[in-house]
């Protein structure tokens, strides 16, 4: 009787899973013979978010050299390393080219077939398109894994849970204002994954209330004005009359940081070193936990600051009044960041070679504006210095920092539940649009087609329409019909509409306070409410408190993502090998 596994989610995180049990099964598996049935209503390899079947006109937010699906030497690991080709290798792309989501889409099917392939003969892959609703079973048996349409479950003997983004019930506030449309005829679009989301009641010139200036949002620009059939002649957009005006807000009120437009030279910075592995055992070794903000982030202060620092003392050595090596003995003996800051404003006279996290966090705080057109000139300036900065290696201390936060987040991954507000804030600096995205915001806010409303928006409903405002504009209030959330929906099992996570929530797994999965730091065991991890159920991703930064990895950047699935699939692999096969519970 062959063994029976249940993958739940046919991604990228599936499809790397598929990649490790590949590579990890012809020195673990012993067993009988294994079926592996992967779940999921999308093709496998790219699945929902990287699905073939979306508009060319959507890109990646990473250039392809830096998207790989393989593992390197740099991947701390105990299974095999399988080197395989970057995306822009594999495509045969510049490497600095943002790549549509339709050849990422490719490229993951592609990466999906290897995997196939490289299993040995005794291992079977079945795909079946379908959605999975819940998953029952003894802690010691055989699970049941229910797919919509099938009358009978899949029996599983391992279920390993990889399903990616999910979508939401509303918050209270966002009900609030869905009911409020719902009543007076209004357009309410909630959070979404935006290749998903139906736009067509977004009408031409009609104002569009937007909250959300992220990546979501960028999506959504580009759906409502390429996607409708303007273009682009130079620095000029050409309008097609289809589009409506977009005013968006957030609660930065700016958008993502370009990404950097440059590659690294010369020395890298040593990293960790104010954060590093004994630094995150002691953390997870203190009695009562710890604090976020109190216990965590003076480290990453710390870390980030010793990463933009090193490069500037090392590559930018005119803009600095000390040798590194005592600016290093200094910063490394400075107690709080009084004295930290004190040593910096010592040794580095221009206050833009410095690094201020809070300041870069919220660049509007304070900053008023007479009238909404002031903001327009005033967010473009800002927009501009951004696509300047990022693209001028004179500052490649920014780069250096965005190192600093590939090594922060590799450490906080071991960590479990830290709050949501750090990947925002890590996104915000390190996951943002390409530098041509920006130009583009630029060219639409000239042609009137995009308007700033600024930080802190606040919408409320009254009077038959939805209204904006930001104490950025004091002055200002923009009336619309229609408001797009533009953001993705929370990771909540409290709030998915995914049945399967809901129940498994209600069946006792264990949630942070955030509503985030909790799982082991070490396999991705599901977790109980008494902290056991489930002998047979597995879980990886973003509605996990054991997060990894961004949807794919950076070549030879140790990958936290690789190291996760590396684990659970040996975990996987040596538990079939070591445990007989038994009937079904009945």
């Amino acid at each position: 009787m062959r063994q029976q596994l249940v993958i739940v989610g046919a991604g990228p995180r599936g499809t790397g899973v598929l990649e490790r049990i590949a590579a990890n099964a012809p020195g673990l598996y012993s067993g009988p013979g294994l079926d592996i049935h992967l779940v999921d209503p999308h093709p496998p390899g790219g699945g929902r978010v990287w699905r073939q079947a979306q508009s060319p006109l959507l890109w990646m937010n990473s250039h392809a050299e830096d998207v790989t699906m393989f593992t390197d030497d740099t991947v701390t690991m105990a299974g095999p390393v399988r080197e395989g080709p970057t995306l822009h290798e594999w495509a045969g792309l510049d490497g600095r080219t943002f790549a549509d989501r339709q050849v990422q889409g490719r490229y993951l099917r592609w990466v999906y077939e290897r995997a196939l392939a490289e299993l040995p003969p005794n291992i079977t892959v079945h795909h079946h398109p379908r959605r999975a609703l819940r998953v029952g079973g003894p802690r010691e048996g055989r699970q049941q894994v229910w797919l919509e349409g099938r009358p009978r479950p899949l029996l599983a003997d391992l279920v390993i849970l990889a399903v990616g983004h999910l979508d939401a019930e509303l918050d209270p506030g966002q009900a609030e204002l869905a009911a409020y449309a719902e009543r007076h005829g209004l357009v309410h679009l909630p959070p979404d994954f935006t290749a998903d989301s139906d736009l067509t009641a977004l009408k031409p010139g009609e104002p569009v209330l937007v909250r959300g200036f992220g990546l979501a949002f960028v999506d959504l620009m580009v759906l409502l004005t390429e996607g409708r059939g303007g273009r682009y002649d130079g620095e000029t957009y050409v309008p097609s009359g289809r589009e409506p005006v977009l005013y968006v807000g957030s609660r930065r009120g700016v958008p993502y940081h370009s990404k950097i437009g440059y590659d690294w030279t010369g020395e890298r910075p040593p990293l960790p070193r104010f954060l590093g592995p004994a630094e995150t055992d002691a953390l997870l070794a203190r009695p009562g936990g710890f604090d976020f903000r109190r216990d965590v982030w003076p480290l990453i202060e710390k870390e980030l600051g010793f990463a933009h620092y090193h490069r500037l003392f090392t590559a930018h050595p005119g803009r600095t009044r000390m040798a590194w090596a005592d600016f290093e003995e200094k910063y490394a003996a400075a107690g709080d960041p009084a004295e930290t800051e004190a040593l910096v404003a010592t040794a580095v006279p221009d206050p833009a070679d410095r690094l201020d996290l809070t300041a870069l966090d919220h660049p509007l705080d304070g900053v008023r504006y007479a009238s909404h057109e002031d903001f327009q000139h005033g967010l473009r300036s800002h927009i501009e210095a951004d696509l300047h900065r990022r693209h001028d290696p004179g500052h490649s201390a920014d780069l250096s920092v965005f190192l600093g936060l590939l090594s922060v987040y590799g450490q906080l991954v071991r960590l479990g539940s830290i709050g949501s507000w750090w990947h925002g804030f890590f996104s915000y600096l390190a996951s943002g649009p390409p530098g041509p995205r920006l130009r583009q915001m630029l060219a639409l806010s000239r042609a009137g087609l995009l308007r700033f409303v600024g930080a802190g928006m606040t919408v409320t409903a009254e009077d038959g329409v939805f209204r904006a405002t930001s104490p950025t504009v004091p002055d200002f209030t923009v009336e619309a019909r229609a408001l797009v959330e533009a953001r993705l929906p929370e990771p909540t099992v409290g709030r998915t509409r995914d049945s399967l996570l809901r129940e498994l929530h209600a069946d006792g797994a264990a949630a942070t306070p955030e509503g985030l999965l909790r799982v082991d730091p070490g396999d991705g065991r599901i977790l109980d409410r008494a902290g056991r991890p489930h002998p047979r159920r597995f879980a990886l991703g973003p509605y996990t408190d054991v997060r990894t930064p961004g949807a794919f990895t950076r070549p030879r950047t140790g990958g936290p993502a690789f190291r996760q699935n590396d684990a659970t699939a040996r975990e996987v692999l040596a538990f079939l090998s070591a445990s007989p096969v038994k009937e079904p519970a009945r």
